[in-house]
């Protein structure tokens, strides 16, 4: 997925702009997953049942393919630390969630939102590293975002209406901050 070119060791204007398409092309992708699992996990958020069940672990599990492929595609853009980080926290909620559905919802809304506070600064200390490219304003966002959505599953998982639509909003609005992203991204590299 790379289009990167390295010409030397200090990176090049070659280097950013295959960085930025990766990024753009990745933060298009995952919109799109994002948008299509929050409506499918709607459709099924009544009840933990096998369909919910697996999307709820697929949902980590794309991030850290996406991660995966982010880490492989941004060249010097690349902050390593927080892309292991954020593939081991999304491992680590995929298994805590294939676990804490055998519970019900309340657990499972404690795990997401663990998750999601973790992640979110994660998120939110990669795109400020990675400010230099532009279009980021919207991960920051995002991250920070994320940190206070996760605590509000953690506070709603005590309550009585714990109810995992909320998930799918949470992963709706963080794909349309990945689309900003990528469109900000692919404007600054028509301009």
């Amino acid at each position: 997925m790379s289009t990167s070119t390295h010409t030397d060791a200090t990176g090049t204007a070659a280097d950013v702009a295959g960085t930025t398409t990766g990024l753009r092309n990745l933060y298009y992708a995952r919109f799109g997953f994002a948008v299509v699992w929050a409506g499918l996990v709607v459709l099924t958020a009544s009840a933990l049942t096998p369909v919910s069940i697996a999307l709820l672990v697929v949902y980590p599990l794309f991030d850290v393919a996406a991660a995966v492929v982010d880490f492989r595609s941004s060249g010097t853009a690349r902050p390593r630390v927080p892309l292991y980080a954020n593939m081991a926290l999304s491992l680590l909620a995929a298994i805590g969630l294939a676990v804490a559905v055998t519970s019900g919802i309340p657990d499972v809304l404690r795990v997401w939102g663990a998750w999601a506070i973790t992640a979110g600064i994660v998120q939110l200390i990669v795109a400020v590293l990675r400010r230099g490219l532009g279009g980021q304003w919207a991960m920051v966002l995002s991250g920070g975002i994320s940190a206070v959505a996760g605590t509000s599953f953690v506070v709603q998982a005590a309550g009585a209406g714990a109810s995992l639509t909320t998930v799918a909003g949470y992963a709706t609005l963080g794909g349309v901050f990945f689309l900003v992203s990528a469109i900000r991204l692919h404007r600054r590299a028509a301009g």
